[in-house]
């Protein structure tokens, strides 16, 4: 029995005790792998930094999995089960609600090919929401695809994300965050300065937006060192989506397609932090750690 399979019994097992109420869609013909199964082999494989399916299959290749679905299929069902997933996503990171209101919002690039060839690109063509030019400020570079917008609590779960064209500035993503949060601190860059919508979401949803000024503003103050400190936690969350679930690397050639990857990658990475602090009673962001 190979790694894969024992983490997947491990994660299979914390996904029946805990999401096993959300309910999917009924089948005519009830397949061999059920939902809850697909989506714990799709967290499975994202934690292992399986990024590929061809690679998938031949992990699973020779074990009790081989038989119950085929790669086409686990395809076209997994990208069916988006909402499913992010419900379960949603009910893991509603597990650590209860321990902060401070959050952190940031945004990061989603390149789905490089500039030289955006003008001939079909990948996400043909969808409602398509590709734009954009500018990462962070990496002073330019790109062409989507940003990914989220927002996690200073230990680093993920509690919101969106997706919008790459020229999409991030102080939108704010009008969003009125609906989903209350009550709270919350830590943003500099791309999130409007005094405007600062006002209209503490009258809203008392919602205190802190963001660092910039030198040439009136009355100047400098930001807090410790909110600095807090608001570096959703970047490092965001370089470990990055490296270990490899967040950046593009594979889909649709938009449902990448926002189904995009969700698996932050449902996994929340489901190891759920395992990390309520099961294995360890570091709750040490992610490279074996579950087996």
């Amino acid at each position: 029995m190979n790694n894969l399979i024992q983490n997947y019994k491990i994660i299979l097992e914390e996904l029946i005790n805990t999401c096993s109420h959300i309910k999917t869609k009924p089948q005519i013909r009830v397949p061999k792998l059920s939902d809850l199964e697909l989506v714990a082999l799709n967290i499975t494989a994202e934690y292992m930094s399986i990024n590929s399916e061809l690679q998938l299959f031949r992990y699973i290749s020779k074990t009790e999995l081989e038989q119950k679905i085929e790669r086409s299929v686990y395809n076209r069902r997994k990208r069916k089960l988006f909402f499913y997933l992010e419900e379960i996503r949603r009910v893991l990171s509603a597990k650590f609600s209860d321990f902060t209101n401070v959050f952190i919002v940031d945004s990061t690039p989603l390149e789905i090919c490089k500039i030289s060839r955006a003008n001939r690109s079909g990948i996400c063509s043909t969808e409602n929401i398509r590709p734009e030019f954009g500018y990462c400020a962070a990496q002073k570079t330019r790109y062409f695809g989507y940003k990914l917008h989220a927002v996690c609590d200073k230990n680093g779960v993920f509690h919101s994300f969106d997706f919008s064209p790459a020229n999409v500035h991030d102080i939108n993503y704010l009008k969003d965050i009125k609906e989903n949060f209350k009550n709270c601190l919350l830590i943003g860059d500099r791309g999130y300065i409007s005094e405007k919508l600062r006002v209209d979401l503490f009258n809203y949803s008392n919602i205190k937006l802190s963001v660092p000024m910039r030198k040439n503003q009136h009355e100047f103050v400098s930001f807090s060192k410790v909110k600095s400190k807090i608001r570096k936690r959703i970047e490092t969350a965001i370089s470990q989506l990055s490296g270990q679930f490899l967040l950046h690397i593009n594979l889909a050639k649709t938009f449902e397609g990448l926002a189904t990857r995009i969700t698996s990658k932050i449902t996994s990475f929340t489901m190891i932090q759920y395992l990390n602090f309520f099961i294995f009673k360890r570091s709750l962001n040490k992610i490279k750690i074996n579950l087996s």
